[in-house]
């Protein structure tokens, strides 16, 4: 018996316990389910991340930024009229033309389509210069009524790939807020709508790969990108990246050949030249009219010099600021403005941060003898850039 009765002593001890295990289970529970600090506190993460979670996660915000944003990113068709055969040699030839007539010169359209976004309630949009280059005609298709309206180029530069269009739709406009791009992150989610292969408004999602990306692409040299992986094909040039509050943090622009890689053209870049591009057509750019080269040890042996910090004068333009100034081949730019020239990117810089008109003096090597050369800077030619 008193075997017995230990033993149902034990068990009912043992219930005891595994209630009150049970009962602060419960509340734990339902403290946790109560408390939104404390499941903060306890899953790893915290609300300040939320804006950064996966679009699988949060699809709504993407959704959301979507639709208040895609009104303004439009469709851009460029015709350009081809000579068709014009330019070959047999057809220009007077006796095939006497027997054969001008059959051939026919004129031909070729056609394209890019992307672009509207910056402004007037109509200005913003594109990629090589969207629209050439072109003879330039449409524009909007998402809100699907309208056409004619498009006129307001400005473009090479260099930079950027260019603003102008039409005139009779109201208001929605537009975009350009965001700024030093602030975006790598890891952060961007948003890229355009129109890929002709395919309206598609929408990709992706993050930062990387920032600060120089790519040459098609003679073309970007020295600072972004990259990304949202998918970027043929027909999204021109087009937004957004962030996840809706903002313009780049200009999708160019796919390198490999998937799941993709540029744009930050804001930052976008910033420093589009007043310009609006009011004056064109980035005005200093200009001294000088072809430069680093020193290599062989120049530096071959002049005489003890080290290689400077940079050779290997041409100088006609008429240009340089040439009027009276710098030669051959010279050896040592300085500019009391600082020491190390090489020709140093330089470059220097020579772009000056204002028209503003006068630089250069310390020179010339025949083995220091000299100073006072240099007027001007405009960049157009088909200098």
């Amino acid at each position: 018996m008193g075997g017995l009765r230990r033993s149902i002593l034990f068990i009912g001890l043992a219930a005891f316990i595994a209630g009150i295990m049970f009962a602060g289970g419960c509340q734990l529970v339902n403290d946790l389910k109560g408390d939104s600090n404390a499941i903060e506190n306890v899953l790893p993460g915290n609300r300040a991340n939320a804006e950064q979670v996966a679009p699988g996660v949060n699809a709504g915000t993407i959704a959301d930024i979507v639709n208040d944003t895609g009104p303004a990113v439009v469709k851009i068709n460029v015709e350009k009229i081809s000579q068709g055969m014009r330019n070959n040699s047999l057809f220009s030839d007077p006796f095939f033309r006497y027997f054969f007539g001008s059959q051939g010169e026919q004129p031909r359209t070729e056609s394209g389509v890019g992307s672009g976004f509207i910056i402004s309630p007037e109509g200005y949009i913003l594109t990629n210069e090589h969207v629209v280059a050439g072109a003879d005609r330039i449409t524009v298709v909007m998402q809100e009524d699907n309208k056409e309206y004619v498009a006129s180029l307001v400005g473009a530069d090479y260099d930079f790939d950027l260019a603003v269009l102008k039409i005139e739709a009779g109201n208001s406009l929605p537009h975009l807020k350009l965001g700024d791009s030093g602030d975006i992150k790598v890891g952060n989610w961007v948003i890229a709508i355009g129109n890929p292969y002709g395919f309206d408004h598609t929408v990709t999602v992706g993050v930062i790969s990387a920032k600060g990306r120089p790519v040459p692409v098609e003679g073309r040299y970007y020295k600072n990108l972004l990259q990304t992986d949202a998918a970027i094909n043929p027909g999204n040039s021109g087009g937004p990246l957004l962030d996840l509050h809706g903002e313009v943090i780049g200009i999708n622009t160019a796919v390198a050949q490999a998937q799941g890689i993709g540029f744009a053209i930050p804001t930052s870049t976008v910033d420093d030249v589009l007043v310009e591009l609006i009011e004056k057509g064109k980035v005005i750019r200093p200009w001294l009219g000088i072809q430069m080269h680093d020193l290599t040890p062989d120049l530096v042996e071959y002049y005489g010099l003890d080290s290689a910090e400077g940079v050779v004068v290997v041409g100088v333009v006609v008429g240009s600021p340089a040439a009027k100034a009276g710098l030669l081949q051959g010279d050896i730019i040592l300085g500019i403005d009391k600082k020491p020239v190390q090489n020709s990117e140093q330089l470059a810089g220097e020579i772009e941060k000056a204002d028209i008109g503003q006068k630089i003096q250069l310390r020179v090597l010339r025949e083995q003898r220091a000299i100073y050369v006072d240099v007027q800077v001007g405009e960049k030619p157009t088909q200098y850039q």
